[in-house]
């Protein structure tokens, strides 16, 4: 047992479930004759009545009209029985169609200057208002800094932001062809898992589990966060009991953490744990602990979520998106370079902390989220307000 400043130096033996053996998670007929008329049919459109044709009934000398004499240039019928045209009489011309009339060509004219001038007119009023809408949001961009929310030291430029935190489009949670490997979703810290730590389907989501042992256990293969500068590390964490030391998070060196975020027991009581060294031995008086309590702290998940701010110099533990505690670290972190561990964490030249449970939802930020930014830090999901690094197992 510890005050919350330290940790037992020796690892953890292995603590599988009881009666587990395992990861011990809750884990019309047409009618005939035509298109909808028998043959026949009176008014059937399209058939010959009572013959079962298409079109009108045949009438005599023609197709559906009785021929009529019609009257002709001749008073003898419409056409002379001539044997040729030299026989035609010359006084009796043929009659000539009649012309159509001309079209009004002044008239089109004016309709199509007055079109002309309509549409100039139009191109005319429309540059004025963009120039005048281009004008007044000049205008509110100059007055916008006296009115508008203040720019913290450790936000991004918003061209910055909105470039770099467009939402996550593939959301595997490994590498493909590699089923031991978390993919970074967002960057390229990769994080290669031990034997005995695997990735588990729920419902739309994919959590990490851990037994609990040396084994069960993920890293990357290079150092993710830089402790020289702002930063804030945050998970979802489910843990089968509430005893022991057990770790989610952390990152050091071969001695040494440098951070590490979990569970502990403080005062002979449980609870969650956001530790950091100043020194890169890893003593007991360069050591920085805040802690806090949730009312479950057991088979529930709890979100942790852990906070650098280097100008401050001042380090904050979140619990379900409200502040816990927070410490003044005047030397600041020391800049661990070895990789981010999963499951466990560096402690005198041993691993220790082994975590029974499972995690999801790992996100790491170049900035030191502010308590406003992490209320809206929703589970799953990135703050798209925020400089992310990396994150593993969204959804």
């Amino acid at each position: 047992m510890t005050d919350g400043t330290n940790a037992p130096s020796s690892p953890q033996p292995e603590q599988p479930a009881p009666g587990s053996g395992g990861y011990g998670f809750p884990p019309g007929t047409p009618a005939s004759g035509g298109y909808g008329f028998p043959p026949g049919a009176p008014g059937a459109p399209g058939g010959h009545q009572a013959a079962g044709g298409f079109g009108p009934p045949p009438q005599e000398g023609g197709y559906g009209y009785p021929q009529q004499p019609q009257p002709g240039p001749y008073p003898q019928g419409p056409y002379p029985q001539a044997q040729s045209p030299q026989q035609i009489p010359p006084q009796q011309p043929l009659p000539i169609p009649a012309q159509p009339s001309q079209p009004d060509w002044d008239a089109l004219a004016d309709r199509s200057a007055a079109a002309r001038r309509k549409k100039r007119l139009w191109l005319i009023v429309g540059g004025v208002t963009v120039v005048a809408l281009l004008g007044a949001g000049g205008t509110f961009l100059l007055l916008g800094d006296g009115d508008g929310p203040k720019k913290g030291p450790d936000t991004p430029p918003a061209s910055a932001s909105a470039a770099q935190n467009q939402a996550p489009t593939d959301l595997t949670p490994t590498v493909p062809g590699d089923q031991t490997t978390i993919r970074d979703q967002i960057g390229k810290s990769n994080l290669k898992m031990g034997p005995d730590a695997a990735i588990f389907p729920m419902d739309k989501r994919y959590e990490v589990r851990f037994k609990g042992t040396p084994n069960s256990f993920a890293e990357s293969q290079q150092r993710v966060v830089d402790t020289t500068k702002s930063f804030t590390v945050s998970t979802r964490v489910w843990n089968r009991t509430a005893t022991g030391r057990q770790i989610a998070i952390s990152q050091g060196n071969e001695k040494s953490f440098s951070f590490e975020l979990g569970l502990d027991q403080v005062n002979g009581k449980p609870a969650w744990v956001f530790r950091v060294q100043t020194g890169e031995q890893g003593a007991e008086n360069t050591t920085t602990a805040v802690t806090g309590v949730s009312a479950k702290m057991d088979n529930t998940w709890s979100e942790l979520t852990a906070t650098y701010d280097a100008p401050a110099k001042k380090i904050t533990l979140y619990l379900n998106g409200k502040k816990a505690d927070e410490a003044s670290v005047p030397s600041g972190i020391f800049p661990a370079p070895g990789p981010l561990q999963l499951g466990r964490s560096r402690h005198q030249d041993n691993w220790t902390g082994p975590l029974g449970g499972a995690l999801d939802s790992l996100r790491v930020y170049a900035d030191a989220l502010p308590q406003d930014r992490i209320d809206a830090l929703k589970a799953g999901k990135l703050d798209p307000m925020a400089r992310r690094t990396s994150a593993w197992l969204l959804y």
